[in-house]
């Protein structure tokens, strides 16, 4: 399972019959993030579409602990929905369960501002620039697992941290492959010219 942990977009909280609720986007498309340090990734508009669709339940957690489910789609106490600018949510906040009232706060008073999925990446694009940063561009989520407010927008993991490095590093392996058969096959090429074949 991937995660991607950012910084929540228009995050809010509000009040509306006597049930609270808790909302915002939980990725945002085209924005660059920076999954490691050479390694530059975005969302592509649609990347949601086709699993959103499948109505299989995501469940929003809190700070990815399974523990502490704020809500569920399959259960109708959150939604989820892809719009133009990313992948928007909301969760009705269980007023029962002091762990989603002690988020309610957290968020509403600014002291809780990132997001994350938990996600499969289906289709993705990839390359390398000219300066040597990798970059990553999803195309399709399947698929998606959860969302989750999150307390540190950022890679606080080191067992993520770590994943990260390494997938980094394999990348860089098989682009270098690919870019040294490129070049082996463009001096066979030569070779066969200079000789008249």
């Amino acid at each position: 399972m991937e995660q991607r942990v950012l910084k929540m977009k228009d995050a809010k909280t509000r009040e509306m019959d006597g049930k609270k609720y808790l909302e915002g986007y939980f990725a945002v498309f085209g924005e660059p993030y920076k999954v490691w340090d050479g390694w530059i990734e975005t969302i592509e508009r649609g990347s949601f579409v086709r699993v959103l669709s499948t109505g299989e339940d995501v469940k929003v957690l809190w700070n990815h602990d399974s523990n502490i489910v704020l809500g569920s789609t399959a259960a109708g106490t959150a939604s989820l929905k892809e719009d133009d600018t990313g992948l928007f949510g909301i969760v009705e906040i269980n007023q029962n369960d002091q762990d989603a009232v002690n988020a309610y706060y957290r968020v509403q008073r600014g002291d809780v501002d990132g997001c994350s999925f938990g996600f499969d990446i289906a289709r993705q694009e990839d390359w390398w620039d000219e300066e040597g940063i990798y970059h990553t561009k999803i195309m399709e989520v399947d698929p998606l697992y959860e969302v989750s407010p999150c307390t540190f927008p950022a890679y606080a993991s080191t067992s993520i941290s770590a994943r990260s490095r390494e997938q980094l590093k394999e990348a860089k392996n098989k682009f270098d492959a690919v870019r040294e058969k490129k070049r082996n096959d463009w001096r066979s090429a030569m070779k066969r010219r200079l000789k008249g074949e």
